[in-house]
Protein backbone atom coordinates (compact mmCIF):
# COMPACT_ATOMS: atom_id res chain seq x y z
CA UNK A 1 0.00 0.00 0.00
CA UNK A 2 0.86 3.40 -0.45
CA UNK A 3 0.49 6.42 1.78
CA UNK A 4 1.40 10.22 1.11
CA UNK A 5 2.43 12.21 4.30
CA UNK A 6 1.50 16.22 4.01
CA UNK A 7 2.86 18.80 6.87
CA UNK A 8 0.98 22.26 6.16
CA UNK A 9 -0.43 23.93 8.97
CA UNK A 10 2.41 25.74 10.22
CA UNK A 11 5.54 26.27 9.43
CA UNK A 12 8.76 23.82 7.20
CA UNK A 13 5.75 22.23 4.79
CA UNK A 14 6.87 18.63 3.92
CA UNK A 15 5.75 15.58 1.97
CA UNK A 16 6.88 11.95 2.32
CA UNK A 17 5.59 8.86 0.69
CA UNK A 18 5.78 5.85 2.18
CA UNK A 19 5.15 2.46 0.56
CA UNK A 20 4.72 -0.96 1.94
CA UNK A 21 5.93 -0.23 5.35
CA UNK A 22 9.48 1.95 3.82
CA UNK A 23 10.34 5.27 3.37
CA UNK A 24 10.59 5.90 -0.26
CA UNK A 25 11.03 9.44 -0.34
CA UNK A 26 11.07 13.05 1.62
CA UNK A 27 11.23 16.13 1.18
CA UNK A 28 10.71 19.97 2.33
CA UNK A 29 8.51 22.52 0.14
CA UNK A 30 11.63 25.03 0.71
CA UNK A 31 14.08 22.99 -1.47
CA UNK A 32 11.64 23.39 -4.60
CA UNK A 33 10.49 27.02 -3.85
CA UNK A 34 13.67 28.59 -2.32
CA UNK A 35 11.62 30.14 1.05
CA UNK A 36 13.40 29.16 3.90
CA UNK A 37 10.81 27.16 5.91
CA UNK A 38 8.65 27.08 3.40
CA UNK A 39 6.34 29.90 4.81
CA UNK A 40 5.98 31.79 8.15
CA UNK A 41 3.80 29.82 10.38
CA UNK A 42 0.77 32.26 10.17
CA UNK A 43 -3.03 31.27 9.96
CA UNK A 44 -3.25 32.97 7.09
CA UNK A 45 -0.77 31.06 5.63
CA UNK A 46 -2.47 27.30 6.18
CA UNK A 47 -3.40 26.80 2.93
CA UNK A 48 -0.30 26.69 1.60
CA UNK A 49 0.39 23.35 0.67
CA UNK A 50 3.96 21.36 -0.02
CA UNK A 51 2.89 21.06 -3.69
CA UNK A 52 6.16 20.72 -5.23
CA UNK A 53 7.52 18.39 -2.57
CA UNK A 54 3.86 15.81 -3.15
CA UNK A 55 4.80 15.94 -6.30
CA UNK A 56 8.18 15.08 -6.30
CA UNK A 57 7.49 12.37 -4.22
CA UNK A 58 4.73 10.63 -6.13
CA UNK A 59 6.39 10.68 -9.06
CA UNK A 60 10.21 9.55 -7.24
CA UNK A 61 7.81 6.33 -6.28
CA UNK A 62 6.67 6.13 -9.92
CA UNK A 63 3.10 6.75 -9.51
CA UNK A 64 0.29 9.41 -9.56
CA UNK A 65 -2.41 10.80 -6.71
CA UNK A 66 -5.12 8.42 -7.72
CA UNK A 67 -2.46 5.31 -6.97
CA UNK A 68 -2.66 6.78 -3.43
CA UNK A 69 -4.30 4.48 -0.50
CA UNK A 70 -4.53 7.22 2.04
CA UNK A 71 -3.06 11.27 2.70
CA UNK A 72 -2.16 11.77 5.70
CA UNK A 73 -2.57 15.47 7.38
CA UNK A 74 -0.69 15.80 9.87
CA UNK A 75 -3.12 18.10 12.11
CA UNK A 76 -6.59 17.30 13.13
CA UNK A 77 -9.10 20.22 13.86
CA UNK A 78 -11.44 18.43 15.15
CA UNK A 79 -9.02 18.58 18.19
CA UNK A 80 -8.84 22.65 18.24
CA UNK A 81 -10.97 23.84 21.13
CA UNK A 82 -13.75 25.95 19.76
CA UNK A 83 -12.47 29.77 19.67
CA UNK A 84 -14.83 33.20 19.40
CA UNK A 85 -15.21 34.54 15.88
CA UNK A 86 -12.99 36.06 14.88
CA UNK A 87 -9.73 35.14 16.34
CA UNK A 88 -7.23 34.29 13.75
CA UNK A 89 -6.71 30.63 15.25
CA UNK A 90 -10.30 30.33 13.59
CA UNK A 91 -9.12 30.84 10.48
CA UNK A 92 -6.18 28.14 10.63
CA UNK A 93 -8.59 25.45 11.60
CA UNK A 94 -11.17 26.53 8.82
CA UNK A 95 -8.38 26.10 6.26
CA UNK A 96 -7.23 22.62 8.18
CA UNK A 97 -10.84 21.38 7.54
CA UNK A 98 -10.92 22.13 3.78
CA UNK A 99 -7.20 20.38 3.29
CA UNK A 100 -8.80 17.38 1.96
CA UNK A 101 -10.19 19.88 -1.39
CA UNK A 102 -7.14 21.51 -1.15
CA UNK A 103 -5.13 19.05 -1.71
CA UNK A 104 -7.33 17.35 -4.47
CA UNK A 105 -6.70 20.37 -6.23
CA UNK A 106 -3.27 20.83 -5.89
CA UNK A 107 -3.20 16.98 -6.59
CA UNK A 108 -5.11 16.18 -9.90
CA UNK A 109 -6.99 12.99 -9.26
CA UNK A 110 -6.45 12.86 -5.58
CA UNK A 111 -10.18 11.58 -3.96
CA UNK A 112 -10.15 13.77 -1.00
CA UNK A 113 -12.30 11.09 0.62
CA UNK A 114 -8.74 9.42 0.75
CA UNK A 115 -7.11 12.07 2.97
CA UNK A 116 -6.82 11.46 6.80
CA UNK A 117 -6.26 13.71 9.51
CA UNK A 118 -3.71 12.35 11.69
CA UNK A 119 -3.22 14.24 15.20
CA UNK A 120 -0.50 16.68 14.98
CA UNK A 121 1.82 14.75 17.98
CA UNK A 122 0.86 11.55 17.09
CA UNK A 123 2.74 12.21 13.55
CA UNK A 124 5.41 13.83 15.54
CA UNK A 125 5.28 10.74 17.73
CA UNK A 126 5.31 8.05 14.39
CA UNK A 127 8.15 10.04 12.89
CA UNK A 128 10.26 9.21 15.97
CA UNK A 129 8.88 5.63 17.25
CA UNK A 130 8.16 3.84 14.05
CA UNK A 131 10.90 5.24 12.02
CA UNK A 132 13.52 4.75 14.86
CA UNK A 133 15.41 1.08 14.44
CA UNK A 134 13.23 -0.17 17.58
CA UNK A 135 10.13 -1.67 17.79
CA UNK A 136 9.25 -0.61 21.29
CA UNK A 137 10.70 2.12 22.87
CA UNK A 138 9.44 5.33 25.17
CA UNK A 139 8.76 8.47 23.18
CA UNK A 140 8.89 11.98 23.96
CA UNK A 141 7.58 14.93 22.04
CA UNK A 142 7.89 18.58 22.62
CA UNK A 143 7.21 21.55 20.01
CA UNK A 144 5.67 25.04 19.85
CA UNK A 145 2.18 23.62 19.86
CA UNK A 146 -0.50 21.21 17.88
CA UNK A 147 -3.78 21.35 17.94
CA UNK A 148 -4.44 21.80 21.42
CA UNK A 149 -1.13 20.50 23.02
CA UNK A 150 2.69 21.27 23.22
CA UNK A 151 3.82 17.73 24.11
CA UNK A 152 3.42 14.45 24.06
CA UNK A 153 4.62 11.16 26.24
CA UNK A 154 4.25 8.03 25.43
CA UNK A 155 5.64 4.37 24.56
CA UNK A 156 5.43 2.06 21.39
CA UNK A 157 4.94 -1.52 21.66
CA UNK A 158 5.37 -3.45 18.91
CA UNK A 159 4.25 -0.03 16.65
CA UNK A 160 1.32 0.71 18.77
CA UNK A 161 1.31 3.92 20.27
CA UNK A 162 0.40 4.27 24.07
CA UNK A 163 -0.23 7.89 25.13
CA UNK A 164 0.69 8.62 28.70
CA UNK A 165 0.55 12.17 28.80
CA UNK A 166 0.32 15.34 27.05
CA UNK A 167 0.22 19.12 28.15
CA UNK A 168 -2.38 21.47 26.98
CA UNK A 169 -1.95 24.78 25.70
CA UNK A 170 -1.04 27.66 26.82
CA UNK A 171 1.98 25.66 28.63
CA UNK A 172 4.64 25.36 26.08
CA UNK A 173 8.33 24.78 26.36
CA UNK A 174 8.69 25.17 22.44
CA UNK A 175 6.56 28.69 22.72
CA UNK A 176 8.53 29.36 25.45
CA UNK A 177 11.99 29.08 23.44
CA UNK A 178 10.50 31.03 20.50
CA UNK A 179 9.31 34.29 22.95
CA UNK A 180 13.01 34.04 23.88
CA UNK A 181 14.72 34.17 20.67
CA UNK A 182 12.08 36.82 19.39
CA UNK A 183 13.25 38.56 22.47
CA UNK A 184 16.84 38.02 21.51
CA UNK A 185 16.51 39.54 18.25
CA UNK A 186 16.10 36.82 16.01
CA UNK A 187 13.17 35.46 14.35
CA UNK A 188 10.88 33.13 15.77
CA UNK A 189 9.83 29.33 14.48
CA UNK A 190 13.25 29.77 12.78
CA UNK A 191 16.27 31.01 14.89
CA UNK A 192 16.06 29.16 18.19
CA UNK A 193 19.08 26.89 17.25
CA UNK A 194 20.95 30.97 17.37
CA UNK A 195 20.09 31.11 21.36
CA UNK A 196 21.28 27.48 21.78
CA UNK A 197 24.46 28.70 20.75
CA UNK A 198 24.33 32.03 22.17
CA UNK A 199 23.98 30.84 25.37
CA UNK A 200 27.32 28.98 25.48
CA UNK A 201 29.41 32.26 26.17
CA UNK A 202 26.24 33.28 29.82
CA UNK A 203 26.08 32.07 32.72
CA UNK A 204 23.08 30.24 33.95
CA UNK A 205 22.26 33.70 36.80
CA UNK A 206 18.60 33.69 36.25
CA UNK A 207 18.06 29.96 36.89
CA UNK A 208 16.41 30.36 40.22
CA UNK A 209 13.67 32.46 39.06
CA UNK A 210 13.01 30.53 36.05
CA UNK A 211 12.68 27.14 37.97
CA UNK A 212 9.51 29.49 39.54
CA UNK A 213 8.24 29.80 36.66
CA UNK A 214 8.99 26.76 34.25
CA UNK A 215 8.13 23.64 35.89
CA UNK A 216 6.76 20.14 35.68
CA UNK A 217 4.08 18.92 37.79
CA UNK A 218 4.44 15.37 38.31
CA UNK A 219 2.22 13.48 36.22
CA UNK A 220 4.31 14.27 33.16
CA UNK A 221 3.74 17.49 32.41
CA UNK A 222 4.72 21.48 33.06
CA UNK A 223 3.46 24.51 33.78
CA UNK A 224 5.16 27.96 31.77
CA UNK A 225 4.40 30.78 33.67
CA UNK A 226 3.81 34.39 31.40
CA UNK A 227 7.47 35.79 31.50
CA UNK A 228 8.69 39.27 31.45
CA UNK A 229 11.58 38.44 29.64
CA UNK A 230 12.84 42.52 29.48
CA UNK A 231 13.35 41.73 33.84
CA UNK A 232 16.65 39.52 32.64
CA UNK A 233 17.77 41.83 29.58
CA UNK A 234 16.48 44.36 27.26
CA UNK A 235 14.89 43.66 23.91
CA UNK A 236 16.65 43.51 20.92
CA UNK A 237 16.00 44.59 17.74
CA UNK A 238 16.71 42.42 14.54
CA UNK A 239 20.29 42.83 14.50
CA UNK A 240 21.42 44.84 17.09
CA UNK A 241 24.68 43.45 18.93
CA UNK A 242 24.07 41.02 21.73
CA UNK A 243 25.45 41.88 25.50
CA UNK A 244 26.46 39.37 28.32
CA UNK A 245 23.04 40.39 29.35
CA UNK A 246 21.47 38.67 26.87
CA UNK A 247 23.86 36.11 26.44
CA UNK A 248 22.77 35.31 30.40
CA UNK A 249 19.89 35.03 29.43
CA UNK A 250 20.18 32.88 27.17
CA UNK A 251 22.16 30.25 29.54
CA UNK A 252 19.54 30.70 32.22
CA UNK A 253 16.69 29.29 29.74
CA UNK A 254 18.83 26.62 27.72
CA UNK A 255 19.43 25.36 31.30
CA UNK A 256 16.31 25.21 32.37
CA UNK A 257 15.01 23.84 29.61
CA UNK A 258 17.36 20.90 29.76
CA UNK A 259 16.32 20.29 33.69
CA UNK A 260 12.52 20.12 32.54
CA UNK A 261 13.57 17.64 30.33
CA UNK A 262 15.10 15.96 32.56
CA UNK A 263 12.40 15.69 34.52
CA UNK A 264 10.05 15.21 31.86
CA UNK A 265 12.02 11.58 30.71
CA UNK A 266 12.24 10.69 34.34
CA UNK A 267 8.50 10.46 34.84
CA UNK A 268 8.13 8.67 31.51
CA UNK A 269 11.06 6.24 32.33
CA UNK A 270 9.76 5.25 35.69
CA UNK A 271 5.98 4.90 33.95
CA UNK A 272 7.15 2.72 30.94
CA UNK A 273 10.53 1.10 32.10
CA UNK A 274 12.05 1.19 28.76
CA UNK A 275 15.59 1.44 28.06
CA UNK A 276 15.41 3.17 24.86
CA UNK A 277 13.35 6.58 24.01
CA UNK A 278 12.63 8.00 20.90
CA UNK A 279 12.84 12.06 20.35
CA UNK A 280 10.45 14.59 18.23
CA UNK A 281 9.79 17.56 18.07
CA UNK A 282 11.15 20.89 17.56
CA UNK A 283 12.49 20.86 20.57
CA UNK A 284 14.57 17.73 19.76
CA UNK A 285 16.84 19.55 17.24
CA UNK A 286 18.04 21.28 20.49
CA UNK A 287 21.65 18.96 20.57
CA UNK A 288 22.71 20.22 23.43
CA UNK A 289 19.61 19.17 25.75
CA UNK A 290 19.88 16.03 23.49
CA UNK A 291 23.20 14.96 24.75
CA UNK A 292 22.35 15.75 28.44
CA UNK A 293 19.01 13.80 28.01
CA UNK A 294 21.72 10.75 27.16
CA UNK A 295 24.38 11.47 29.75
CA UNK A 296 22.49 12.01 32.97
CA UNK A 297 18.63 10.48 32.10
CA UNK A 298 17.67 6.85 32.68
CA UNK A 299 17.24 5.86 29.41
CA UNK A 300 20.64 3.52 28.11
CA UNK A 301 19.84 4.91 24.07
CA UNK A 302 18.24 7.92 22.67
CA UNK A 303 17.57 8.28 18.80
CA UNK A 304 16.54 11.46 17.45
CA UNK A 305 14.67 11.95 14.29
CA UNK A 306 16.32 14.07 12.04
CA UNK A 307 13.45 15.87 10.67
CA UNK A 308 12.20 16.17 14.14
CA UNK A 309 10.23 19.83 13.36
CA UNK A 310 6.98 19.53 11.83
CA UNK A 311 8.92 18.92 8.38
CA UNK A 312 9.19 15.57 10.22
CA UNK A 313 5.23 14.79 10.88
CA UNK A 314 5.10 14.11 6.81
CA UNK A 315 6.64 11.44 7.10
CA UNK A 316 5.21 10.32 10.31
CA UNK A 317 1.51 10.49 9.24
CA UNK A 318 2.80 8.43 6.38
CA UNK A 319 4.11 5.80 8.88
CA UNK A 320 0.88 5.80 11.14
CA UNK A 321 -1.37 5.51 8.40
CA UNK A 322 0.77 2.74 6.72
CA UNK A 323 0.73 1.03 10.48
CA UNK A 324 -3.03 1.28 10.79
CA UNK A 325 -3.35 -0.50 7.78
CA UNK A 326 -1.47 -3.51 9.06
CA UNK A 327 2.09 -2.72 7.68
CA UNK A 328 4.90 -2.43 10.13
CA UNK A 329 7.20 0.41 9.79
CA UNK A 330 10.78 -0.15 8.57
CA UNK A 331 13.30 1.72 10.33
CA UNK A 332 14.37 4.74 8.39
CA UNK A 333 17.16 4.01 6.08
CA UNK A 334 18.41 7.62 6.90
CA UNK A 335 18.02 11.25 5.97
CA UNK A 336 19.12 10.93 2.25
CA UNK A 337 15.62 10.89 1.17
CA UNK A 338 15.43 13.69 -1.45
CA UNK A 339 16.41 14.70 -4.62
CA UNK A 340 19.09 12.73 -6.72
CA UNK A 341 20.86 13.56 -10.30
CA UNK A 342 22.40 10.97 -12.51
CA UNK A 343 26.39 11.94 -13.21
CA UNK A 344 24.67 12.60 -17.10
CA UNK A 345 22.22 15.34 -15.67
CA UNK A 346 24.60 17.01 -13.72
CA UNK A 347 27.18 17.39 -16.68
CA UNK A 348 24.22 18.48 -18.46
CA UNK A 349 23.86 21.25 -16.02
CA UNK A 350 27.05 22.35 -16.27
CA UNK A 351 27.19 22.05 -20.29
CA UNK A 352 24.07 24.37 -20.25
CA UNK A 353 26.11 27.17 -17.74
CA UNK A 354 28.99 26.66 -19.91
CA UNK A 355 31.30 26.24 -17.17
CA UNK A 356 34.95 24.62 -17.04
CA UNK A 357 34.90 21.68 -15.48
CA UNK A 358 36.64 18.29 -15.57
CA UNK A 359 36.23 14.33 -13.87
CA UNK A 360 39.17 13.53 -11.69
CA UNK A 361 39.78 9.85 -11.59
CA UNK A 362 39.45 9.94 -7.80
CA UNK A 363 36.97 12.61 -6.56
CA UNK A 364 37.49 11.39 -2.78
CA UNK A 365 41.45 12.10 -3.46
CA UNK A 366 40.90 15.23 -5.17
CA UNK A 367 38.87 16.88 -3.03
CA UNK A 368 40.96 16.22 0.21
CA UNK A 369 44.05 18.11 -1.39
CA UNK A 370 42.12 20.84 -2.18
CA UNK A 371 40.18 20.62 1.64
CA UNK A 372 44.18 20.48 2.69
CA UNK A 373 45.15 23.36 0.77
CA UNK A 374 43.18 25.16 2.84
CA UNK A 375 40.30 25.58 0.00
CA UNK A 376 36.54 25.66 1.09
CA UNK A 377 35.03 22.82 -1.00
CA UNK A 378 31.17 23.27 -2.08
CA UNK A 379 30.28 19.14 -1.60
CA UNK A 380 26.91 17.92 -3.74
CA UNK A 381 26.20 14.22 -3.97
CA UNK A 382 23.85 11.95 -3.79
CA UNK A 383 20.25 12.69 -2.53
CA UNK A 384 19.48 15.59 -0.46
CA UNK A 385 18.93 15.22 3.19
CA UNK A 386 15.69 15.24 4.62
CA UNK A 387 15.74 17.62 7.58
CA UNK A 388 17.60 21.07 8.72
CA UNK A 389 21.11 18.97 9.04
CA UNK A 390 23.89 19.24 6.10
CA UNK A 391 24.92 15.62 6.42
CA UNK A 392 27.18 15.20 3.30
CA UNK A 393 24.97 15.25 0.26
CA UNK A 394 24.66 19.05 0.59
CA UNK A 395 27.07 20.64 2.40
CA UNK A 396 30.29 23.00 2.70
CA UNK A 397 33.44 21.66 3.45
CA UNK A 398 36.74 23.02 5.03
CA UNK A 399 40.17 22.06 7.11
CA UNK A 400 39.48 22.03 10.55
CA UNK A 401 43.11 22.67 11.48
CA UNK A 402 42.67 26.31 11.20
CA UNK A 403 40.93 28.82 13.72
CA UNK A 404 40.31 31.45 10.79
CA UNK A 405 37.75 28.68 8.99
CA UNK A 406 35.56 29.31 11.49
CA UNK A 407 35.04 33.19 10.97
CA UNK A 408 35.84 32.58 7.23
CA UNK A 409 32.89 30.33 6.58
CA UNK A 410 30.47 32.47 8.57
CA UNK A 411 31.27 34.82 6.30
CA UNK A 412 30.71 33.28 3.10
CA UNK A 413 27.46 32.38 4.57
CA UNK A 414 26.41 35.43 6.32
CA UNK A 415 26.11 34.26 9.74
CA UNK A 416 26.96 35.80 12.85
CA UNK A 417 30.03 35.47 14.02
CA UNK A 418 28.85 33.47 17.48
CA UNK A 419 28.22 30.53 15.69
CA UNK A 420 29.90 27.74 16.15
CA UNK A 421 30.71 25.21 12.37
CA UNK A 422 30.40 21.45 12.96
CA UNK A 423 32.96 18.99 12.39
CA UNK A 424 32.02 15.54 10.39
CA UNK A 425 34.55 12.57 11.56
CA UNK A 426 35.18 9.04 10.57
CA UNK A 427 33.09 6.90 12.42
CA UNK A 428 36.01 4.57 13.74
CA UNK A 429 37.53 7.39 14.76
CA UNK A 430 34.86 9.09 17.03
CA UNK A 431 35.97 8.00 20.09
CA UNK A 432 39.51 8.71 20.09
CA UNK A 433 38.53 12.59 19.26
CA UNK A 434 35.50 13.30 21.25
CA UNK A 435 33.47 12.42 24.17
CA UNK A 436 30.19 12.15 26.28
CA UNK A 437 27.93 12.48 23.28
CA UNK A 438 26.80 9.25 21.57
CA UNK A 439 28.99 7.01 18.66
CA UNK A 440 27.67 6.85 16.39
CA UNK A 441 25.77 9.64 15.84
CA UNK A 442 25.17 10.54 12.01
CA UNK A 443 22.41 13.10 12.41
CA UNK A 444 24.58 16.03 14.36
CA UNK A 445 21.79 15.96 16.80
CA UNK A 446 24.04 15.52 19.90
CA UNK A 447 26.79 17.46 21.17
CA UNK A 448 30.11 16.15 22.02
CA UNK A 449 33.34 17.25 24.32
CA UNK A 450 36.41 17.68 22.60
CA UNK A 451 39.22 16.21 24.13
CA UNK A 452 41.89 18.26 24.92
CA UNK A 453 44.79 16.48 23.10
CA UNK A 454 42.88 17.55 19.85
CA UNK A 455 41.11 20.97 20.55
CA UNK A 456 44.34 22.66 19.35
CA UNK A 457 44.51 20.64 16.13
CA UNK A 458 40.96 21.23 15.07
CA UNK A 459 40.07 24.46 16.53
CA UNK A 460 37.64 25.48 13.49
CA UNK A 461 35.17 23.42 15.23
CA UNK A 462 35.65 23.65 18.74
CA UNK A 463 32.95 26.09 20.30
CA UNK A 464 33.47 28.31 23.03
CA UNK A 465 32.31 26.09 25.76
CA UNK A 466 34.94 22.74 24.18
CA UNK A 467 32.13 21.04 22.56
CA UNK A 468 31.44 20.19 19.01
CA UNK A 469 28.56 19.30 17.19
CA UNK A 470 29.51 15.92 15.18
CA UNK A 471 28.45 13.63 12.67
CA UNK A 472 30.26 10.70 12.50
CA UNK A 473 30.78 8.66 8.87
CA UNK A 474 30.33 5.51 8.43
CA UNK A 475 32.19 3.81 5.20
CA UNK A 476 28.96 1.68 4.71
CA UNK A 477 26.65 4.22 4.82
CA UNK A 478 28.57 7.14 2.98
CA UNK A 479 31.47 5.35 0.93
CA UNK A 480 32.49 8.44 -1.08
CA UNK A 481 32.39 10.47 2.49
CA UNK A 482 34.18 8.41 3.74
CA UNK A 483 36.95 7.79 1.40
CA UNK A 484 37.53 11.52 1.16
CA UNK A 485 37.96 11.99 5.20
CA UNK A 486 40.91 8.79 4.76
CA UNK A 487 42.67 10.44 1.92
CA UNK A 488 42.51 14.25 4.22
CA UNK A 489 43.68 11.97 7.02
CA UNK A 490 46.43 11.06 5.10
CA UNK A 491 47.41 14.11 3.88
CA UNK A 492 47.06 16.46 6.77
CA UNK A 493 47.16 13.53 10.13
CA UNK A 494 43.31 14.60 10.78
CA UNK A 495 40.44 12.09 10.29
CA UNK A 496 37.94 15.40 11.01
CA UNK A 497 36.77 17.97 8.33
CA UNK A 498 34.54 21.15 8.64
CA UNK A 499 30.67 20.56 7.60
CA UNK A 500 28.14 22.88 7.47
CA UNK A 501 25.32 23.56 5.14
CA UNK A 502 25.84 24.40 1.47
CA UNK A 503 23.65 27.73 1.61
CA UNK A 504 23.80 31.23 2.60
CA UNK A 505 21.85 33.51 5.15
CA UNK A 506 18.39 33.51 4.93
CA UNK A 507 18.24 30.85 1.66
CA UNK A 508 17.38 27.13 2.13
CA UNK A 509 20.34 24.67 1.47
CA UNK A 510 21.05 23.88 -1.61
CA UNK A 511 19.13 21.01 -3.67
CA UNK A 512 19.05 20.85 -7.16
CA UNK A 513 22.30 21.55 -9.49
CA UNK A 514 20.99 25.17 -10.31
CA UNK A 515 21.04 25.89 -6.76
CA UNK A 516 24.40 24.76 -6.10
CA UNK A 517 25.65 26.47 -9.57
CA UNK A 518 23.97 30.10 -7.80
CA UNK A 519 25.26 29.32 -4.62
CA UNK A 520 29.05 28.55 -6.11
CA UNK A 521 28.95 31.40 -8.29
CA UNK A 522 27.51 33.99 -5.78
CA UNK A 523 30.17 33.71 -2.78
CA UNK A 524 33.38 32.90 -2.23
CA UNK A 525 33.69 29.39 -2.14
CA UNK A 526 36.82 27.80 -4.18
CA UNK A 527 36.02 24.27 -5.23
CA UNK A 528 32.23 22.90 -6.83
CA UNK A 529 32.28 18.73 -6.24
CA UNK A 530 28.58 18.32 -7.86
CA UNK A 531 28.91 14.52 -8.41
CA UNK A 532 31.61 13.40 -9.83
CA UNK A 533 32.46 16.40 -11.37
CA UNK A 534 35.17 19.44 -10.05
CA UNK A 535 34.53 22.99 -10.52
CA UNK A 536 36.96 25.40 -9.98
CA UNK A 537 36.85 29.05 -9.03
CA UNK A 538 39.85 30.15 -10.48
CA UNK A 539 38.64 28.46 -14.16
CA UNK A 540 35.42 29.79 -14.22
CA UNK A 541 36.58 33.53 -13.67
CA UNK A 542 39.97 33.43 -15.35
CA UNK A 543 37.76 33.59 -18.62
Amino acid sequence: MRFLGINAIFHDPAAALVADGKVVAAAEEERFSRRKHGKRPLPFSAWELPEQAAAWCLREAGIGPEDLDAVAYSYDPALVRQRPDGDWEDLRTRYAVRAPLFLSTALPGLDPARVRFVPHHVAHAASAGLASPWRDCAVLVCDGRGEDVSHLAGRYRDGELEVLAAQRLPHSLGLMYEDVTEHLGFLRSCDEYKVMALASYGRPRHLDALRELIRTTGDGGFHVAAIDWNGYAKALARGEPWTADHADLAASVQVRLEEVLLELVGWLHERTGERRLALAGGVALNCVANTRLLAEGPFDEVWVQPAAGDSGTALGGALHLAQAHGEPAAPMPGAALGRGFTDEELGAWLDVARVPHSRPTDLAAAVAAELAADRIVAWFQGRSEYGPRALGNRSLLAHPGHARNTERLNDVKGREQFRPIAPMVLESRAAEIFGRGPTPSPYMLFVHEVRPSWCARIPAVVHVDGTARVQTVSPAAQPLLARMLAEFESRTGLPVVVNTSLNTAGRPMVDDPRDALECFGSSPVEVLALGPYLVRRGEVFAR
